[in-house]
């Protein structure tokens, strides 16, 4: 199956949000007589929410272009944003940042390294909770030691430090006028800050209004409006698009592969796919008295058809995943032989474990079912499709999954606690995968610290993530990856189902879509209409 590639524009300007002309005949002056249309209708499932940029309520695609970060991560590498440049210190825990002259927030009040300095004086006096991040474990101080200069010295080296300072929140930095009294952590006044667009009007879950930042810094988008209509229903919004009431969608939950799939040949419309952005995966909890025999978690690796679940579930719009991270991932490109689709050896394997076939066409041991329980989003129908299918596959081996699904908030702190015996999961994806993900399985913050608990070796695995965040020296890096990453995969913790990729559906008119490094911005700086 043909699908035609998004524009890839490589020119970087503005915090990597713009570009210049392309080469092709696109715009490069935002007020260009060729430029046929310059609002753009976007479309999401759900209202804008809360935009405070130090919290993690609103939507980041909408947090993305009303604010801006230091630095910025682009598929070219670390580019200025805020920041013009910056050094390290030779011990690796210094940085020191040049901040960008003349630039305002769009109150005009000034951008310089004291308001950022605020920004991050707010965002550490919330600092648990953004320990996810394991710089704010690290992080000894800021400083402004004047107006153009800002520095941030660590404990230690920390070599993910860039691509944290550059995710959309909670490093953006927003004018102190919508602080409360200095502080964000309860709530912000306004939403104003230094990026291309500015919020002028919204109602809740109907729509949102940008217009363009006139006195942005970077270079001036070539569309000059975009307004957001809030479509929760996947066909309704298809129906909008096909009525000319939209222009884009674009997202991995925004679309499903079957709506895609009726589009690949169209000439009205163009469908782009990214490379994998996250992997779908079921979490195996180590510590149940059945699934803490790596053999019965091995069996399941090879019961599993992830193809049949790539393709009929995601039409091949979602690869079938061999491993936790895909090799596209930065560091993940590591041997490793994945568990093949083999209902022989998964039989095999229960067989020599001492779980025997009964009568009831459900295998057993010293008087105990082989009985597991799946947990599953109820909100994803997707969840619940792949739920069934491996239900019906697995009882042939003589396996029984009991499936049931919990709203997304009830089915999250099950997770957390480790309250499951297997349960869904998806890595977190671009910018986060692997360093954040990995960072993150050390502590109860998702399903893995409790999963892992089983593990003989989850002190070794531990530590050398631990290792790993601080490693100043790229070869043993990468052998500290494949050490992790090596022992998860063969410990068989993780079961990948398929690799998540971002997707756009849009009017051929537009042009300049495509896909960044990081899986929740819409670079919209970037399109125009020809």
């Amino acid at each position: 199956m043909l699908l035609s590639s998004a524009l890839l524009l490589t020119a970087l300007a503005g915090c990597g949000q713009g570009g210049e002309a392309d080469p092709s005949g696109s715009p490069s002056d935002a007020e260009s007589e060729t430029a046929t249309r310059d609002e753009l209708i976007f479309v999401n499932y759900r209202d804008i929410r809360d935009l405070n940029p130090h919290l993690y309520a609103g939507e980041m695609y909408a947090q993305s272009i009303l604010y801006d970060t230091l630095v910025s991560n682009t598929e070219d590498g670390y580019v200025g944003c805020l920041a013009e440049d910056w050094t390290i210190s030779d011990d690796s825990r210094i940085y020191t940042f040049n901040i960008r002259d003349g630039v305002t927030f769009s109150d005009g009040t000034p951008c310089d390294a004291n308001a950022i300095l605020t920004n991050f004086n707010a965002i550490l006096e919330n600092r648990e909770r953004h320990t996810w991040l394991e710089m704010m474990n690290l992080l000894v101080s800021v400083s402004a030691p004047d107006s153009d200069t800002f520095v941030i010295e660590m404990s230690e080296p920390y070599y993910p430090m860039l691509t944290e300072l550059a995710c959309i929140r909670p490093f953006a930095m927003i004018s102190p006028n919508c602080m409360i009294d200095g502080s964000t952590m309860n709530g912000v006044n306004g939403y104003i800050g230094t990026g291309p667009y500015v919020l002028t009007d919204f109602v809740t879950d109907e729509y949102a209004v940008f217009e363009r930042n006139e006195n942005y810094w970077g270079e001036a988008p070539a569309i000059q409006k975009i307004t957001v209509k809030v479509i929760p229903d996947n066909q309704t919004r298809i129906m909008a698009l096909e009525n000319e009431e939209i222009d884009l969608i674009f997202g991995k939950n925004m679309l499903d592969a079957d709506a895609i799939s009726q589009y690949v040949d169209s000439d009205r419309f163009t469908v782009s796919l990214s490379d994998p952005t996250s992997t779908r995966h079921i979490v195996l909890n180590t510590t149940h008295d059945i699934l803490g025999d790596v053999a019965v978690r091995k069996a399941l690796q090879h019961a599993t058809n992830r193809q049949a679940i790539s393709e009929g579930i995601f039409y091949g719009l979602e690869p079938a995943a061999d491993t936790l991270y895909s090799t596209t991932v930065p560091y993940c490109d590591v041997d490793l032989e994945p568990y093949a689709y083999d209902t022989d050896e998964a039989a095999r394997l229960l067989d020599e474990a001492g779980w025997v076939m009964g009568s009831d066409g459900v295998r057993a041991k010293n008087g105990q079912k082989l009985e597991l329980d799946l947990l599953y989003n109820s909100d994803s129908v997707t969840e619940k499709t792949i739920s069934e299918y491996l239900q019906s596959e697995y009882l042939k081996l003589g396996i029984s999954l009991n499936i049931h699904g919990e709203e997304e908030q009830s089915y999250r702190d099950n997770m957390k606690a480790g309250n499951f015996d297997m349960v869904f999961n998806i890595c977190w994806g671009m910018p986060y995968d692997p360093q954040s993900s990995l960072a993150a399985m050390r502590a109860p913050v998702y399903g893995d610290y409790a999963a892992q608990q089983g593990l003989e070796d989850k002190a070794e695995i531990d530590q050398a993530i631990t290792d790993i965040l601080t490693s100043t020296d790229e070869t043993e890096r990468q052998e500290l990856y494949d050490f992790v990453l090596t022992r998860l995969h063969e410990d068989a913790v993780y079961i990948p189902l398929t690799y998540e990729t971002n997707k756009a559906l849009y009017t051929s008119e537009l042009k300049g879509v495509h896909f960044g490094t990081d899986q929740y911005d819409v670079d919209f700086a970037s399109m125009y209409f020809e």
